[in-house]
């Protein structure tokens, strides 16, 4: 939150009009606990932080067992009180007979995690209160048109309270190393979902997977596919693989986006759905047994007319903590508002862009923004699409991680390569590009890899 308070802000007794929640023998039990057990301090470490200790004696010497932890040494009375010995700290904490009486305090190690929880429902209690504080002070010095703004900061800081996020936003680069290695040998190791599955193998080969905090553009010209993509991407997610995902859908209604869902995964062709007359008894089983399969996908589809980029980051935000969203795609980028007033409509949409990919980076989810191009590929000879044709902003290739640009030869001519499809990557911020060849079902409103069985 730009204007937001830091983690030192939830235990200053300014901001506070009466003695704010704290639980001074849950705080020493917790670290009483910790120094009669490693397993405790390891247990505790993944709970709560230096800042969720109200009293700053408390800090410091949590502090001091998790350096003593991290560098695998011994960390008890004796070795912690040295550490603050030779750091200056000891008297300011009361001494190593202060330690003691920590140990003292709590009958068990084994209770640690219980007083730990205790001491972090207050800290969220005092971030509550400071945040609420903060964004009542926001709200009485904006202008009107900043009104927009200072929602969405205030949603954003609930998002952050409510899921526990620590507002620490820097690691050093051996502990990010560390964890790009480990996440590494999961993935040999199999142990480890590379990221989102789009459902096309040679697209996942190179992508591996859909990765969270990515912005992925699907981009094309009208009626090329984009939509279909996009949608055949969330079909894998959710129906395949059982990742929750939600389509926003600003073109077509959610009958209209179900009725695609269905005949793709049913190969029932789209034209027969619309025709009552065409679906016969064999046709309604199949029907049923799609919707009865349907139960278990975590599939969500929202159609809501006018929809401004702050109601879908919030709609992301609630999906994410009641049912772990993991995918987002968004039909499409141009036809989102702001409101409110901009100078321009390119402005506006570079506005967009660079907000999907700080929510995909908050939510760490992949967002999918579907986009149109200029008509650039038609002035050329192969009609071929490129990323300068991305239309009304610059900043969406900026912007993006990934680009897929869609490619039809036989839209222009009927005869170049009939039912095939180019997915030109044309940008991978991560790795190499790649044409994919794809065959085109539009009768089912779905691509498909080219070595399947159709």
């Amino acid at each position: 939150m730009a204007d937001g308070f830091s983690e030192n802000d939830v235990n200053d007794t300014s901001l506070f009009d009466r003695t704010p929640p704290h639980d001074d023998a849950a705080e020493m039990a917790t670290l009483g606990g910790m120094l009669m057990s490693k397993d405790a301090i390891g247990e505790v470490s993944q709970m709560i932080e230096v800042s969720d200790f109200y009293e700053p004696k408390h800090q410091t010497i949590y502090e001091a067992i998790i350096n003593k932890f991290a560098a695998s040494e011994p960390a008890d009375a004796v070795t912690v009180a040295n550490a603050l010995n030779d750091s200056g700290e000891l008297d300011k904490v009361g001494g190593i007979d202060y330690l003691h009486s920590l140990i003292a305090s709590v009958p068990t190690a084994a209770n640690a995690t219980y007083y730990a929880e205790i001491v972090h429902q207050r800290a969220l209690l005092r971030r509550v209160i400071v945040s609420g504080t903060k964004i009542a002070q926001l709200g009485y010095n904006a202008e009107g048109s900043q009104a927009q703004d200072v929602i969405n900061m205030a949603q954003a800081e609930v998002y952050e309270m409510s899921t526990g996020r620590v507002h620490q936003d820097y690691a050093s680069v051996q502990s990010a190393v560390s964890d790009a290695l480990e996440q590494i040998d999961s993935i040999q190791k199999g142990e480890l979902q590379p990221g989102v599955p789009t459902g096309f193998r040679e697209i996942d080969d190179v992508t591996k997977g859909l990765q969270p905090g990515q912005m992925i553009v699907v981009a094309g010209r009208p009626a090329m596919g984009k939509s279909t993509l996009g949608v055949d991407f969330a079909r894998s997610a959710a129906i395949h693989n059982h990742d929750t995902t939600i389509i926003f859908s600003l073109e077509m209604s959610k009958v209209e986006l179900a009725q695609r869902i269905i005949s793709a995964e049913t190969s029932i062709p789209l034209a027969a759905l619309r025709n009552p007359d065409d679906i016969d008894p064999n046709r309604w089983n199949t029907l049923n047994n799609f919707y009865s399969k349907l139960n278990d996908a975590p599939l969500f589809i929202d159609d809501s007319p006018n929809m401004s980029l702050m109601e879908i980051r919030a709609k992301c935000r609630r999906l994410k903590q009641t049912n772990d969203l993991k995918l987002v795609v968004i039909d499409y980028l141009q036809l989102m508002t702001s409101g409110k007033r901009v100078e321009s409509r390119q402005q506006e949409v570079s506005d967009f862009s660079r907000a999907l990919k700080l929510l995909a980076k908050e939510l760490e989810v992949p967002v999918v923004a579907l986009s149109q191009l200029n008509r650039g590929p038609e002035m050329r000879n192969d009609k071929k699409p490129q990323l300068s044709d991305l239309r009304e902003s610059g900043s969406i290739e900026q912007d993006a991680d990934v680009v897929f640009l869609v490619h039809r030869p036989d839209f222009y001519n009927e005869e170049d390569r009939p039912g095939e499809a180019d997915i030109i990557m044309a940008k991978h911020r991560n790795g190499p590009t790649n044409t994919f060849g794809l065959v085109f079902q539009g009768q089912y409103s779905r691509f498909r890899d080219m070595s399947r069985e159709v």
